[in-house]
């Protein structure tokens, strides 16, 4: 006898899906106010924990995105529903509309604000000096070792990299890059900021830069930013 019963979908690679991903239901915006307020509150949970457990900063509503249909179930999410999903994370600071047509969101498992506070609590917990360059902080701080290995990414590109030591001198940079204290221990913590999206780190760096917490700045091709600590 053959056997019709339905397949879930249990896991979307590593990521470990929630029930009623594999409810019909779900898939199409409920007409009922209270039942509507738990779909939207499941799919917001669902669309966070996916995308910072994949890395995943910018979703498209034109494009083919894991969350947004079940083949199991035969089920696709429509652009409304799409659109009301996305939209809620924007109402809560936890997304943004990228274009006026909303056809891709930036997406904000931690808010800007709270980006902030982390990379703030991050340079002052690890030692960092008050001086980096910002694409240090896209790498996650994972050097493993001691020393001042992060002084390195100064000097990369070749010798021409090499004239901006003046520069930085009469910046005032250098004297701060060698606050920088030597680290040890099999790495530093600060893995959330491992391959930060660009466009997420810069709204974060600005918020502190209002906020008297840091100053960006630029010299050529090479961009540091200068915490006040």
């Amino acid at each position: 006898m053959e056997n019709n019963k339905v397949r879930n979908i249990k896991r979307l690679g590593n990521f470990e899906l929630p029930g009623f991903f594999n409810y019909p239901p779900y898939f199409t915006l409920q007409p009922s106010r209270a039942t509507r307020e738990v779909q939207v509150r499941l799919w917001k949970k669902l669309i966070l924990e996916y995308c910072r457990s994949q890395r995943i900063y910018i979703v498209s509503l034109e494009q083919d995105f894991p969350l947004f249909s079940n083949p199991a179930i035969q089920r696709s999410l429509s652009r409304e529903a799409k659109e009301a999903f996305l939209s809620a994370l924007v109402t809560e600071g936890h997304a943004e509309w990228m274009d006026s047509n909303c056809n891709k969101c930036l997406i904000l498992w931690l808010t800007i604000q709270d980006w902030a506070n982390y990379i703030l609590n991050f340079v002052k917990e690890n030692g960092l000096g008050s001086t980096m360059p910002v694409e240090d902080i896209r790498s996650g701080f994972d050097t493993r070792g001691t020393g001042h290995a992060k002084i390195k990414v100064l000097f990369r590109g070749g010798s021409g990299a090499l004239n901006l030591l003046g520069i930085f001198y009469h910046l005032g940079v250098v004297r701060h890059f060698s606050h920088i204290q030597p680290f040890s221990g099999p790495e530093l913590r600060g893995k959330e900021l491992a391959g930060i999206d660009s466009i997420v780190l810069m709204r974060a760096l600005r918020l502190l830069e209002q906020k008297g917490m840091a100053a960006i700045f630029k010299v050529n091709d090479f961009e540091g930013v200068k915490f006040c600590l």
